[in-house]
This record gives C-alpha cells, sequence and structure tokens, in this order.
C-alpha cells in the first residue's frame, strides 16, 4: 500500500524548530483526502459539465432552453403529466427565485410538492431542495432545516442538500451537526469541491476551537519529556536558573530543602520533583527564605512547561511586581510570561512583555532570541531575522540562534523565490556544522531544508547524524517519518518510524499527531481518533489543542457519515491507491 505524499509540501508545524518555548502552535490545517473515482478522460471531462450546470442552476436540472419548451408546450395546450405539471411549477419557482421573489418561489415549489407522486424520489428530493433555498433567503433557519431533512428522505445522498442544512445548523449555532451534514457533503463529492472543503475547515477549526477551550479549563498536567524539556532550556544562553551557582547544603546529615532541593532537582533533571520544592521555599518565613525569588522563577517556568498557565502567571506576577526583585531575574519572568501569553493566544500581552524585558536588559540575547522565535511563529519573518541577528551579534557562539537565522533567511529565500539566497543559506547551514559540530539542531535545519528542496538522500544523512547526537530526541523521527511518505510513500515504514518515536518519547504530541493523520489517510478512522486524542494530552498550547481536537473531529464526523450512508471507506481508500491520490 502507498499513498501518494510526494506532492505535499511540509506544513509551517512540521519544519520549524520550535525551541526556545513551549510553543508548537499548529499552522497546518486539515488535510482532506481527494477522493477522486473517476477514470478515463471522457468521464472526467463529463463530470466537469455537470459542475458547471450546477453552478448556473439553483437545482441543476434543465437548462433554460428546456424550461421555456416544455412552458411552451403547457401554453398551447398539451396535457401535462403530474410529473410535468410538477416539473412546471418547480421552474416557475426557479424562475422567482432567480429574480429574488422568494415568498413567490415557495408557493409554485408547494405546488409542485403536492403535485408530484411521492414515488418520484429524485424530483421530490430537488422540489424540497429548492424550497430550502428560498427559505434560506428569508433566513427561515428551522424550515430549511426541515426541507432539507424532507429531501434527504427522497434522496439520502444529496450533496446539495446536506450543504444547506449545514449552513442552516452553522446559522442556528449547531456545529456539531454543522460538521456532521458538511463532511456528507464532502464525501459525496469525492473531496473534488474546494468551496465544500474550505467550509469544511472552517467548521472544523470551530468546534476544535470550543472543544480546545473546555479542555483548557478542564486540562490535567503534564510534565513533558526530559529532551522537550531540555530543548526548551537549551534556547537560553543566560537564564540566571542555569547559569547561578546554588551552594550545596552545609549540613551533610541534612538533606537540602527548599530551593536547595529544587534546584538539586533541576540539575539531576527530576522535573517532578521541583514544584513541591518550590513551594516550600516559597511559603517558609521570610527569615528563613533566601531564594524566594528565584523559587517563583523556578515554580512558574515548570508551570508554563506542565500548561498550568493560571499557576505559572501567578508566579511571574509576583517577581514582576515585586520592585526590590533583582532585574535579570524580572526580565526573565517577563520573557517566559511572554510565551505564556503566547500559548494561550494573548499576542499582544506577549509582545508587550518582551518590550518590558528589553528595557530591563537592553544587552541580553535571550530577550531578542525568544521574541524572533515568537515573530517567526507569527509570520513576521523580517522582523523576527532583525531579532535573530541582534541576538547573535550579542551572543556569537549562539549554535541555536544561529541556525534558527538561517532558517528564517530560507523562509524569505523560498518567498522572493530566489535561488542564489537559498543555496547562500545551505551554506551558511553547513558552515554552522563546523562551527559548531556537536549542535543538534545544526544538523537537524540542514536535514529539513535537504527534504524540503527535494534532496531526500543528502537529508538522511543528516538526520542520521543528528540521531547519533540526540538518540532520545523523538522529533527528529517525527521528520523522518514525514521525509518518508514524501519521498518514497512508503507508509509501512513511516508508521514504524512514529511509534518508535512514541517509544522513545511517550509523551510526543507531534508523533501521535503525525500518526492519526496517516491513519486518516489508510481509513483506520477508529484509530486515528485514539491518537489525535493522546496528542491533545500532551498538546502545549492552545493553538496546538484547537488543532488537534479539530483533525479528532473530522475523524470522528467521518466515521459517523460513512456509517449514516453505508459507505465503505476502506474501499474508497482503495480505489484512491489505484488512482493515484493521497493527501
Amino acid at each position: 500500500m502507498a499513498l501518494n505524499f510526494r506532492s505535499v509540501k511540509l506544513s509551517n508545524w512540521q519544519i520549524a524548530l520550535f525551541i526556545g518555548t513551549p510553543l508548537a502552535i499548529g499552522l497546518g490545517t486539515y488535510m482532506y483526502r481527494k477522493m477522486n473515482a473517476t477514470t478515463g478522460g471522457e468521464e472526467k471531462k463529463r463530470t466537469k459539465g455537470k459542475i458547471e450546470k450546477q453552478a448556473t442552476s439553483i437545482d441543476g436540472t434543465a437548462p433554460d432552453k428546456e424550461q421555456e419548451r416544455k412552458q411552451k408546450s403547457a401554453e398551447l395546450g398539451e396535457k401535462l403529466s403530474p410529473v410535468k405539471e410538477a416539473n412546471s411549477y418547480k421552474n416557475e419557482g426557479n424562475n422567482c427565485y432567480r429574480n429574488g421573489k422568494y415568498d413567490e418561489a415557495i408557493i409554485f415549489y408547494d405546488k409542485a410538492i403536492d403535485k408530484c407522486p411521492p414515488e418520484n424520489g429524485t424530483d421530490m428530493a430537488i422540489f424540497y431542495q429548492n424550497r430550502a433555498a428560498s427559505y434560506e433567503k428569508l433566513q427561515k433557519w428551522s424550515k430549511v432545516k426541515e426541507d432539507c431533512s424532507s429531501s434527504l428522505t427522497y434522496n439520502r445522498r444529496y450533496a446539495k442538500a446536506y450543504f444547506r442544512r449545514a449552513r442552516a445548523h452553522e446559522a442556528t449555532k449547531d456545529m456539531l451537526e454543522c460538521l456532521k451534514d458538511v463532511t456528507a457533503t464532502c464525501i459525496l463529492e469525492m473531496f473534488q469541491n474546494n468551496q465544500s472543503i474550505m467550509y469544511a475547515d472552517r467548521v472544523l477549526k470551530e468546534t476544535g476551537r470550543v472543544d480546545a477551550e473546555k479542555h483548557m479549563r478542564d486540562r490535567v498536567p503534564v510534565v513533558p519529556s526530559t529532551s522537550f524539556i531540555r530543548t526548551y532550556l537549551q534556547s537560553f544562553v543566560a537564564d540566571p536558573l542555569q547559569t547561578m551557582n546554588v551552594p550545596p547544603s552545609t549540613m551533610a546529615d541534612t538533606p537540602a530543602r527548599g530551593f536547595l532541593r529544587a534546584h538539586s532537582a533541576f540539575r539531576e533533571e527530576k522535573f517532578d520533583e521541583i514544584i513541591p520544592a518550590c513551594t516550600e521555599e516559597i511559603e517558609s518565613s521570610e527569615s528563613e527564605s533566601q531564594y524566594k525569588v528565584e523559587a517563583l522563577l523556578l515554580r512558574g517556568t515548570i508551570h508554563l512547561l506542565c500548561g498550568t498557565y493560571t499557576e505559572s502567571e501567578q508566579d511571574f506576577d509576583a517577581i514582576i511586581g515585586n520592585a526590590d526583585a533583582d532585574d535579570t531575574i524580572r526580565a526573565y519572568a517577563y520573557l517566559k510570561r511572554a510565551s505564556l501569553f503566547m500559548q494561550v493566544n494573548k499576542r499582544e500581552e506577549a509582545l508587550a512583555d518582551f518590550e518590558a524585558a528589553e528595557k530591563l536588559k537592553p544587552d541580553n540575547a535571550d530577550v531578542y532570541h525568544q521574541r524572533a522565535q515568537i515573530l517567526l511563529l507569527l509570520d513576521s519573518i523580517e522582523p523576527a531575522l532583525e531579532q535573530f541577528e541582534k541576538a547573535i551579534r550579542l551572543a556569537p557562539n549562539h549554535a541555536i540562534a544561529y541556525v534558527q537565522k538561517c532558517y528564517t533567511e530560507y523562509r524569505l529565500a523560498l518567498i522572493s523565490n530566489y535561488q542564489l539566497r537559498l543555496e547562500g543559506v545551505v551554506r551558511k547551514l553547513e558552515q554552522a556544522i563546523e562551527q559548531f559540530p556537536t549542535c543538534v539542531e545544526c544538523y537537524s535545519m540542514l536535514a529539513q531544508v535537504m527534504a524540503d528542496q527535494q534532496n531526500f538522500q543528502q537529508a538522511q544523512q543528516y538526520y542520521d547524524k543528528a540521531m547519533k547526537l540526540a538518540p532520545t530526541n523523538a522529533s527528529l523521527l517525527v521528520h523522518q517519518a514525514v521525509m518518508t511518505l514524501q519521498w518514497r510513500g512508503d507508509v509501512d515504514s513511516a508508521i514504524n518510524t512514529l511509534n518508535k518515536a512514541i517509544e522513545l518519547d511517550p509523551k510526543c504530541e507531534q508523533a501521535y499527531e503525525t500518526l492519526g493523520t496517516v491513519e486518516v489517510q489508510r481509513a483506520n478512522l477508529k484509530h486515528a481518533v485514539e491518537l489525535f486524542e493522546q496528542a491533545i494530552r500532551y498538546s502545549k498550547s492552545f493553538e496546538e489543542v484547537v488543532h488537534s481536537y479539530s483533525l479528532r473531529n473530522a475523524a470522528i464526523a467521518q466515521i459517523n457519515v460513512t456509517k449514516d450512508l453505508g459507505i465503505d471507506m476502506n474501499a474508497i481508500s482503495a480505489m484512491n491507491q489505484l488512482s493515484g491520490t493521497g493527501m
């Protein structure tokens, strides 16, 4: 089994380095399967012609010349059959509809419905759907739903009736029903109608956002993997939590307490132990506490990484509001609160905190590097490049900042389609490997650029080198799995790689989401839902949660619709393999 992933471009969340903040906003949108069931060229031409006719008629039925012929026959006194008479009323209704006379159109559609024999299901479905269109113009949403439902009792695979009912559900805020109907539309149209697909994408984002808001209120905190936290910490060059010298306990027989215990756990990567130890320091009396502000910064950082944003913000607020706190500590509280604000989609507040941090520490490279990453995620590419350059001027040996600056230049070269600039970026990344031979990100970024340029063999060589330096980095395996799909279309190999990533890091959100997407392509929708729910559990930012919920909701909707319509998604998936279509 081989899906055609070769023409699929990596989305931003797949190729960008999200190092420096625990932020991996899902910028990609749900990619629907192109379920093309046509075979020969003549059939495609006929399909295209049919679509064009539907675009010019309310119901996609008889063209105007046929309507005129029937009208003339009626005027000449020809006795019409009940079906012909019903269609004559329908044509009158269509004329009224086109002229904006919706109440009059409804009267004619009433007559068509009354006159038509019920056994003529195709005609009855059209009459009800046309009347629903008139009710839609009058914004009588309950009538729209009622008539679309009646239409579907006569023709349960009438895509236009599902689409119109979906819009009525949206108008009345019944978003899950809306999603179900627009999903039915897309499936019945074989995912070939861009209008329906774009509408479905918008509905998915809305349902995902509603679910994400509830999830963020009720979420159970999860301490991320050691690899994730390590990567986050490595993006700072002057974080006081990492640079400060904390003396060991002076009492050999007395275990460390408070911040001393917390910082020891921090150094030993025992991250589960940090919050209670910091709390012990913070809640001690003033005379006993030597490191209350530092404990607030460390506890706030761990809360941030765990996704407990209310508690994290409270800790950072306490530092920022303390005029006696060291300026460096306060600057890092601003930087990390800015990251928090981005997690909960408060972009203006995040950018304001970067400004405040810069005022306190204008010569601190971390200020500019952290802000650059946020600007890059916001697609403010040129301002991001400017910030990366400032960071590198202040910290010339900051390998991660340098590599991300190269990636930003790569993005600009792609936008301008400037080949010489692209080649220059590749040379800079090669030089970065020579300058920083132990920096995993140098190899990883060059591998991703090579893959994006279809130089897959070279990309694999760099991934291999990156894995030797960071054998526990599950994200590297996720990137390789995506490349395998693009390069060889080898689904089985990609799945094995993604499962290895999950074994390596059971909290790797990217691995679950990517594997879930692959399972959607293979029509294993129930398993995909389980994987997306795991991705939701380990997602860190609000936008990530929205994206994962959107994917989950799409899979659930497809399960429900295909069951209701009696459609075998496995058979359709097999058909896609034969026709060479994929994501």
